[in-house]
């Protein structure tokens, strides 16, 4: 689809997460142990469109009946152990979910995330990728995933920090969305809201004042423009609590907390769609 966003928006998106961050993301050994401990059937496809090829990691749910498909958007950490072990806490609620890494092929050698040699090269590709490549490979590894037999034809995104925000973006353009959770990420520019056709729930940290505090002018323009916003802000979290919630290294027990509450009422506005 036609991305109708410039450059510099991708570029606000990205000095955002830079900037709100509560600390960068230590190594994650802890959610490549939850995840290697998941029962759920676990697998890497690769989404080709065009000239490019997207690899993306597709968790599916143990239910007996075709379920709908969430498309997760990863942090400004790229596809990270812990992206890919939140992916699965998603499917474990009854979805089928993938995660494509934005960096594929972007990295060394033709590589994806892991091919950096370190997170702040990884900080650096994401911050310069084209927010229309953005937009196609998400649109291509969506188109994908609904084509799986047992997906039942419904679609919603989710996206964390840097992917919160572009969560937030891709629900102005992509229509037949059902849903789009914004995790403490920011929102589009105001005349972009109107192209958005989902409701769109937002989980921001009251420790995050920068993303927060956009939160009640986005109120104002979401419902100038007749769509569906709901935030929820959690008192005494950080930005990425989703993250540093389960973190053994977290000392925040409001993380803890926002991380509990959030998917509790992730698993609720999931039922709904």
């Amino acid at each position: 689809m036609k991305n109708l966003l410039p450059r510099s928006v991708s570029i606000f998106l990205t000095i955002c997460c830079i900037a709100f961050a509560a600390a960068p993301a230590p190594a994650q050994e802890w959610a490549k142990a939850l995840l290697d401990k998941s029962p759920r059937h676990q697998e890497w496809v690769k989404v080709k469109y065009g000239n490019r090829a997207v690899d993306a990691f597709v968790v599916y749910p143990e239910v007996s009946h075709k379920a709908p498909v969430i498309l997760l958007i990863h942090e400004i950490f790229g596809l990270s152990d812990w992206a890919r072990s939140m992916a699965d806490d998603i499917a474990a609620m009854g979805y089928i979910v993938i995660a494509p890494d934005l960096l594929s092929g972007l990295g060394p050698s033709g590589g994806g995330t892991n091919a950096f040699p370190d997170q702040q090269s990884v900080i650096r590709a994401v911050s310069s990728l084209d927010p229309g490549t953005i937009t196609a490979d998400l649109d291509a590894t969506a188109d994908y995933a609904l084509k799986f037999p047992s997906a039942n034809g419904k679609l919603a995104v989710i996206g964390f920090c840097w992917g919160g925000g572009q969560s937030f973006r891709f629900a102005t353009t992509r229509h037949g969305l059902r849903t789009a959770f914004v995790f403490y990420g920011p929102p589009p520019p105001a005349d972009a809201l109107k192209s958005i056709t989902a409701p769109v729930y937002g989980f921001y940290a009251g420790n995050d004042a920068r993303i927060s505090s956009t939160v009640p002018d986005t109120k104002t323009a979401m419902a100038a423009a007749g769509k569906t916003y709901d935030p929820v802000i959690y008192d005494g979290a950080g930005h990425g609590f989703m993250r540093a919630g389960e973190d053994p290294t977290n000392t925040n027990p409001a993380n803890t907390a926002a991380r509990k509450q959030a998917l509790a009422r992730l698993q609720s506005l999931l039922g709904k769609m």
